[in-house]
């Protein structure tokens, strides 16, 4: 095997190697030599990409699509997420020229915040939050400032986001909204998010708006978008990996203003060329047809929900309710402690379940950890048991 020549170890870039790897996914490939361990670490659907969306894939394979697709996408694609938006959102979007094909959400935020800020340029985070965010904007030449949201329920409020604006985070280019959010599953309301945008417009902000989990809401809750208010601003950020049990299939969207999207679409061009033809082609298919398919899997992880908040909370566990996503943002008992991270492990070795530590996702998580409940019901319920058994035997 190569060695790489000692005079080229320094040369690389400096930045990159400083970063830290993904602390979940470290975590969670860490847990996964434990033999019989129940893991609710990683946020992946367990559900199956529905059969017609495949079928739309295959079909489109077997016509010899096999070619580059245009850089801001196909049209066929293109026009499904103009016409998805519209009618879930009631926002208008014209895809010649104000929405981008993307490898998945992740893709989606480092074109995105590459194409806003300048070297040295703030953007505000609102915590807990997944941490990916901060690596993207590091690479990008950003600087992250964090806002503590635990003390408000795990809802960003304009007058922490004015406060912010006015110290820390003086001078900032952009900030991101998760909605719902990853961890916490909180949705902001119609009104909450007016407030916020009013806050948005008086700092002349760019509003990054990740809304992956938008057709995973729970209950009376309903999704609404800062493109709805303040779409000048706003750069949606969305795709069909979560509420289609799609994430090998790496495939999301980009809408904004086309005099931004311009930029976007050169940066993506220059990021990837193009996304896959037939993968285009399977999320056109869900977007159109697809309904139903995210109505069912809403009505599962609703069940599943249950199933954890309930279990948890009979053991002690506290969290703000979670309206959205598949995540539970549960406070550890305060008998174990605020070593979230010392939490995590034990639980792991001794329970043989895997959560992830909540201070990997910023400020506000310490003491917490994620459960992700997109794992089968006698997962979930035998994982409950397992916390159970273990609460009681350590506080003996």
């Amino acid at each position: 095997m190569p060695t790489l020549a000692k005079s080229l170890s320094k040369t690389i870039n400096q930045k990159i190697s400083k970063l830290p790897k993904s602390e979940i996914r470290a975590f969670s490939q860490d847990i996964s030599q434990i033999p019989g361990i129940i893991k609710l670490t990683v946020g992946e659907p367990d559900l199956k990409t529905p059969e017609h969306i495949k079928k739309a894939a295959m079909d489109d394979i077997a016509r010899d699509d096999s070619h580059y697709a245009p850089e801001a996408g196909k049209e066929e694609y293109l026009n499904a997420v103009s016409k998805y938006l519209n009618d879930s959102l009631g926002v208008s979007y014209d895809p010649k020229g104000e929405i981008c094909a993307t490898v998945g959400v992740s893709e989606a935020l480092n074109v995105s915040i590459m194409s806003i800020i300048n070297p040295g340029d703030k953007i505000i985070v609102p915590t807990p939050v997944w941490g990916v965010y901060f690596g993207i904007i590091e690479m990008a030449g950003g600087i992250a400032v964090q806002v503590d949201t635990s003390a408000n329920n795990f809802i960003l409020s304009p007058e922490m986001l004015r406060d912010t604006l006015e110290n820390e985070g003086k001078g900032a280019k952009a900030i991101i909204m998760t909605d719902p959010s990853n961890p916490t599953g909180r949705v902001y309301s119609k009104e909450e998010l007016t407030a916020l945008a009013e806050v948005i417009c008086d700092y002349n902000l760019f509003a990054l708006s990740d809304e992956i989990y938008a057709e995973l809401i729970y209950g009376h809750k309903k999704h609404y978008s800062l493109a709805q208010i303040i779409p000048e601003r706003t750069i949606l950020l969305s795709g069909l990996s979560k509420n289609f049990a799609m994430t090998g299939w790496r495939i999301g969207y980009i809408a904004a203003p086309s005099e931004i999207m311009k930029t976007i679409i050169k940066v993506n061009s220059f990021m990837i060329t193009s996304v896959t033809d037939n993968v285009q082609i399977g999320a056109a298919e869900a977007l159109e047809n697809g309904e139903q398919d995210y109505v069912e899997a809403r009505a599962i992880y609703e069940r599943r929900l249950h199933i954890v908040q309930t279990g948890l909370e009979k053991n002690g566990f506290k969290m703000a309710t979670p309206e959205g996503a598949f995540y539970v943002f549960a406070q550890i008992p305060d008998k174990f402690g605020q070593d979230d991270v010392a939490f995590a492990k034990d639980l792991a070795v001794k329970a043989k379940v895997g959560v992830v530590p909540g201070s990997y996702f910023g400020k506000g998580g310490q003491g917490f950890v994620r459960l992700s409940y997109a794992s089968s019901d006698e997962n979930l319920k035998l994982a409950v048991s397992r916390i159970s058994e273990y609460v009681k035997d350590t506080l003996k």
